[in-house]
């Protein structure tokens, strides 16, 4: 048995192994690019590590790509087999079984189990994380919160994870609207582990919703290094520094940004395609000519059509397809969520039917310039849009698409009460966005400040 960087017990046998198993559990707090090479030595010099099987699955599906779930499942039957034939703890045992609710497609209870183990180990910053990251991708910011605070307790200022917790802390703090603690806790994370990027971009989220694009533009400015040693995260860094630009109208550094950082290596993981594809919505919204930029997206979203792992995933892949009129990549990939809308077996079936359905309408209906249809359709799914998962920001391109959708049907009055609830929750906040909707329904009503409203 061995103890870990966070003081928990394992049943790994070597000191090398272990100090590599340290890697990965640093690497997957700090989001390094290195934590699959760490995961792979662990696995080598120990092939009947049940935890790390686990782990290896879990990491796998939370990339929501159909062709990865064979794979994860493999790690599943490993992870299984070393736990009857090994030595194995019960709370390796229960990371064994949140992995087989995950890839059952019970999210929900697999989150439960994670929370079983905090219990147990309030202190397990893996555990800690992986609840996070999956209740992230659920939409549960309440529960994130929750999460954090029922262990933070248990962090003395000296724990190896309490930065990192921290920075989780602020993050969730951000997602429920607690924005001036959200600050607080990010710069203390941060100030604490240099290389909690995630603490670091929770401060640029609270930057963000509360229209303060300039101040969160001098927090990221030399801070470059908290996010060079990412894998793609520091992919989703560069978006918000984008979309802190664009907000002050400075365009070209957009773009710059777009080609040399957010798409410099064209991947297609859903997390850089929804990166792009919101990002070059939100150019277009503003009437921006963005080239020929939709194409590789939309040559990568139409292999996705039959993916179906995530809803968040396949309403960008959407995006990039309407962007580029591929009707029957559009006309495939919205028969299938209807389809998977239809099962309502398990918790991605019932996100595909709520608020997939009508989201993914809806966004068809506006690439084809149905815009009062589309208007319903979206305000729809609106209410529900967080079960998709995803952060305020990431969602926030659906909630644009709404609003302009509603203006150009002519929906007014809905159109402004959406304007005041969306500032209602960013504190009172309000975006340069925002404020050219506003001059532009007061302009539709033919109100004083119809000079003012910028030309489409």
């Amino acid at each position: 048995m061995k103890q870990d960087v966070f003081g928990q017990m394992n049943s790994l046998t070597r000191a090398d192994s272990a100090e590599a198993w340290d890697g990965v559990l640093l690497g997957f707090l700090a989001h390094a690019a290195v934590t699959p090479e760490h995961l792979g030595k662990v696995l080598t010099l120990e092939p009947d590590f049940a935890l790390g099987h686990a782990v290896k699955g879990m990491f796998l599906s939370l990339l929501g790509r159909r062709e990865l779930m064979a794979t994860a499942a493999e790690a599943l039957t490993l992870a299984e087999d070393a736990a009857r034939h090994g030595s194995i703890t019960l709370r390796e045992q229960k990371y064994v079984e949140a992995l087989r609710l995950w890839l059952n497609r019970n999210q929900i209870e697999a989150v439960q189990t994670f929370e079983a183990v905090l219990r147990d180990h309030p202190d397990d910053t893996l555990a800690m994380k992986l609840s996070h990251a999956c209740r992230f991708v659920l939409g549960d910011s309440e529960g994130m919160r929750r999460s954090i605070e029922r262990v933070m307790p248990a962090y003395a200022p000296d724990h190896a994870g309490r930065g990192y917790l921290l920075g989780c802390h602020a993050f969730s703090l951000e997602e429920t609207g607690a924005y001036e603690k959200a600050e607080i806790a990010g710069r203390q994370a941060l100030w604490m582990v240099s290389d909690d990027a995630w603490g670091l971009h929770a401060v640029a989220h609270v930057h963000d919703m509360t229209g303060n694009a300039k101040t969160g533009l001098e927090w990221l400015s030399g801070r470059e290094s908290a996010w060079a040693h990412c894998n793609n995260f520091r992919y989703h860094v560069w978006w918000h520094k984008a979309l802190m630009h664009l907000d002050l109208g400075q365009v070209d550094r957009v773009m710059e940004l777009y080609d040399a950082e957010i798409r410099k290596d064209r991947t297609d993981d859903y997390r850089d395609i929804s990166n792009a594809t919101s990002l070059l919505m939100r150019l277009e919204l503003e009437g921006v000519n963005v080239g020929n930029r939709w194409d590789e997206l939309a040559d990568l979203s139409a292999t996705r059509t039959e993916d179906g792992c995530l809803i968040f995933a396949d309403l960008h892949y959407l995006l990039a397809l309407t962007g580029t009129e591929r009707g029957d990549a559009s006309a495939r990939m919205l028969a299938r969520i209807h389809a998977d809308a239809q099962r309502s077996d398990c918790d991605v079936s019932r996100r595909m039917a709520d608020p997939g359905v009508a989201a993914a309408n809806g966004l068809c209906a506006f690439g084809e310039g149905r815009y009062g249809e589309a208007f319903d359709n979206l305000l729809t799914a609106r209410d529900k849009m967080h079960l998709a998962g995803g952060s305020h920001a990431q969602r926030d391109v659906f909630e644009r698409l709404t609003i302009d959708s509603g203006l150009r049907a002519g929906r007014l009055d809905a159109v402004e009460h959406i304007l005041d609830d969306r500032q209602a929750k960013r504190a009172g906040g309000e975006d340069n966005y925002a404020l050219a909707r506003r001059a532009l329904i007061a302009a539709g009503r033919g109100g004083a400040d119809a000079q003012s409203v910028p030309a489409e």
